[in-house]
């Protein structure tokens, strides 16, 4: 409860020395190194010690990773129980996996909750690529629908679907058997509409592509969507775009595959976000938050797709790993047997008025948007153009004051709040004042 509590100047000297060893050692790639220049000795809740002694406010939860806060004592308690059983085996029922198979299938949106089947993959990404993998299958197409500004991995065949063309100049893969739709972000919807008709005019041409055999688009497999975008720049659609895109590929009779790797276990105050628009998925993503630290990932969907899966449709040797799983068995219980999700929602609610009030003083701030912990606050200059350096300048102030806080957003120029479910009230309201001097600042 110090925290920010900044006792060097960063990084700290011992910090220093373990970032040199880790860039003669490790790829110079990394990105996360750079932002938060530290080396970390241990983690609590919402916060961060490193190994200098200096402690941070930590609202980036790993990238939505950390969703009851680090060292969660229920989540560690379990993997040490595990830790004493069993730590990997190759899809052989163990109790962690029916326990962690039971709790899941209790939590699903309405129409999945009993009726549905689950296979476990390894990363966010891997899952995205099962899901699409069982919608051509079920289908016998190839298009998948996805969306600009989407973010759903960037490794294999996957990177199609992701928006950003950069990444796919790294993987050797094209994007053949993807079609991008516009994702209706209000801010900067590429077409003048009335405001709250973004979602309309995104399903009216979904629909036009789908049934016009003109259209020049292959016949499509499935539509792969994430309810609130995340790396996109945590844009929240109109309130029916989803029930609307829900209703038209039920019509269609074309799969919906919901990307819940970001916005899955509360991140938005419902379980999923798909609870929170009163709609079911037939295939969800599912990774991050599930694994509380240790990586798993898996696609649920309805259970007559399982009906004709051949053996091995998507192998992964370390599927399913029972760490992960008696870990997500406990964020699973605890996210259904306390109140933390109204708190969630409540505070959310409170930290998304804050930041307005601090919006309406400060003109570098475009645009708030969000629900729940999943909150966006796009940096503009004039016009709308898009702030990007100042949101890396404040990124860097926030971190020399103690609050740890990522950028995403088609120009990196928004700032985002990811903080742990159970960060307390005392460093919500800390973290606001410092964001609120950094923005201030010229």
């Amino acid at each position: 409860m110090d925290a920010p509590l900044i006792r060097t100047e960063l990084p700290g000297p011992r910090s220093r020395e373990l970032l040199n060893l880790q860039s003669v050692l490790e790829t110079s790639s990394r990105t996360y190194s750079t932002f938060f220049p530290v080396a970390v000795e241990k983690g609590l809740n919402a916060t961060i010690k490193d190994v200098d002694g200096n402690l941070f406010i930590d609202w980036f939860a790993g990238v939505c990773v950390i969703a009851l806060g680090h060292n969660n004592p229920r989540v560690v308690e379990a993997v040490k129980k595990q830790l004493e059983s069993i730590t990997h085996i190759n899809e052989l029922p163990t109790q962690a996996r029916i326990e962690f198979l039971k709790q899941l299938n209790s939590t699903l949106p309405a129409g999945l909750k009993d009726h549905a089947k689950t296979m476990f993959t390894v990363t966010g990404a891997d899952a995205c690529e099962a899901a699409v993998s069982l919608a051509r299958h079920i289908t016998k197409r190839r298009t998948i629908v996805a969306f600009g500004g989407a973010y759903h991995g960037i490794h294999g065949g996957i990177a199609s679907a992701t928006a950003s063309y950069h990444y796919r100049e790294y993987t050797g893969y094209g994007a053949p058997g993807f079609y991008h739709l516009p994702y209706p972000y209000p801010y900067r919807f590429p077409i003048s509409v009335r405001e709250g008709d973004e979602g309309k005019i995104v399903v009216d041409m979904l629909k036009h592509i789908v049934r016009d055999p003109y259209s020049g688009v292959d016949p499509v497999a499935g539509v792969l969507v994430e309810p609130i975008q995340g790396e996109g720049g945590y844009i929240v659609p109109p309130p029916d775009f989803l029930r609307m895109l829900r209703e038209f590929t039920e019509e269609e009779g074309i799969p919906l595959i919901v990307d819940e790797v970001q916005t899955g276990l509360g991140r938005t105050g419902t379980v999923w976000a798909s609870d929170g628009y009163g709609v079911t998925p037939d295939i969800m993503c599912v990774s991050k938050a599930i694994g509380g630290g240790i990586p798993v990932s898996l696609i649920t969907y309805r259970e007559e797709y399982d009906s004709n899966l051949p053996p091995g449709f998507h192998l992964g040797t370390y599927r399913g790993n029972p760490l992960a799983l008696a870990a997500g068995n406990e964020i699973l219980k605890e996210l259904r047997e306390t109140d933390i999700l109204t708190r969630v929602r409540r505070k959310g609610e409170q930290i998304k008025s804050h930041l307005e009030e601090i919006a309406d003083s400060c003109p570098i701030i475009g645009d708030v948007r969000g629900r729940g912990f999943m909150i966006g606050v796009e940096l503009v200059k004039g016009n709308k153009a898009p702030a990007t350096e100042d949101a890396r300048r404040i990124r860097s102030l926030l971190f020399n004051r103690g609050v740890l806080m990522h950028t995403c957003g088609h120009y990196s120029n928004v700032m985002r709040f990811m903080a742990p479910l159970t960060i307390e009230d005392e460093l919500i309201e800390r973290g606001l004042e410092i964001f609120r001097q950094a923005v201030s600042l010229k």
